[in-house]
């Protein structure tokens, strides 16, 4: 379970950081490694489950997008947008 008391925007901010130039890029491709790093960022605070969770929460709050289509094979390689700024 997500504490309410964890600072979405500063997550944010510290996954767009520890982001190489362009990154992510893909829906799933993206999502994972987002999932892992913020695994690797908190030390395994997280599970794997919730750290997914996590990924979707960000996505539903507006502070991570995705792009493209990732019904539509042609987009679905498409880049993420961070905006720790929602």
């Amino acid at each position: 379970m997500i504490s309410d008391d964890l600072d979405l925007r500063q997550l944010t901010k510290d996954l767009k950081a520890r982001l190489g130039p362009g990154e992510p890029v893909g829906y799933l491709r993206g999502k994972a490694l987002m999932r892992d790093l913020l695994l690797d960022m908190r030390d395994k605070q997280f599970s794997a489950l919730e750290a997914e969770e996590l990924v979707d929460t960000l996505v539903d709050r507006g502070f991570v997008r995705f792009l493209g289509d990732p019904t539509e094979r042609s987009v679905a390689d498409a880049p993420w947008e961070i905006s720790p700024h929602t």
